[in-house]
């Protein structure tokens, strides 16, 4: 049975879902052509769907997208059962203003002489394509789902149960 798939030009579904997920999961290609991933700090996302996260010039993330930028970043929510998947195209920016506009306090203990760090960077995320799944979370739902699976060998879809793909 082939599992039936939303598909929407609304970014607003996926920031909706990511905005309170902090920890992101970012991946690009290394310098062999292998993927590489490490985690960022997602700060908070534009309505447009552009993302923004601090980082070092002299990071190998920042030779990685100045070589290709096509990258991933992958969310987490496990409590909930919520998993997002972006797809986009990275630029790197140092650009004052941007930096003093996403600056808080907590990100002096990776750069100690604050906005002015000349080692601080912004990495812009623009996002070409998106997936989530989001399902419900309850340990009374999933019972269920088992039930009526070993039950009816039927595989149990969850009102509420959504997966879909966002192309902005």
């Amino acid at each position: 049975m082939a599992e039936k798939v939303a598909v929407s030009n609304d970014v607003t579904k996926l920031i909706e879902r990511i905005k309170d997920i902090k920890i992101a999961m970012l991946t690009t290609y290394d310098e062999d052509g292998t993927l590489h991933s490490r985690p960022m700090y997602t700060q908070e996302p534009e309505k447009d769907g552009t993302l923004w996260f601090f980082t070092e010039k002299d990071s190998a993330k920042i030779y990685e997208v100045r070589k290709e930028n096509h990258v991933n970043l992958g969310y987490s929510k496990p409590d909930d059962n919520l998993y997002v998947s972006i797809s986009g195209k990275a630029t790197v920016t140092s650009d004052k203003e941007l930096i003093k506009k996403y600056w808080s306090e907590g990100l002096r203990a990776w750069f100690p002489k604050g906005q002015e760090d000349p080692n601080i960077a912004l990495l812009r995320i623009d996002i070409d394509r998106g997936e989530y799944w989001d399902q419900p979370s309850s340990l009374l739902v999933r019972a269920f789902g088992y039930v009526k699976a070993v039950t009816t060998g039927e595989r149990y879809q969850p009102t509420g149960d959504e997966h879909a793909k966002v192309n902005p």
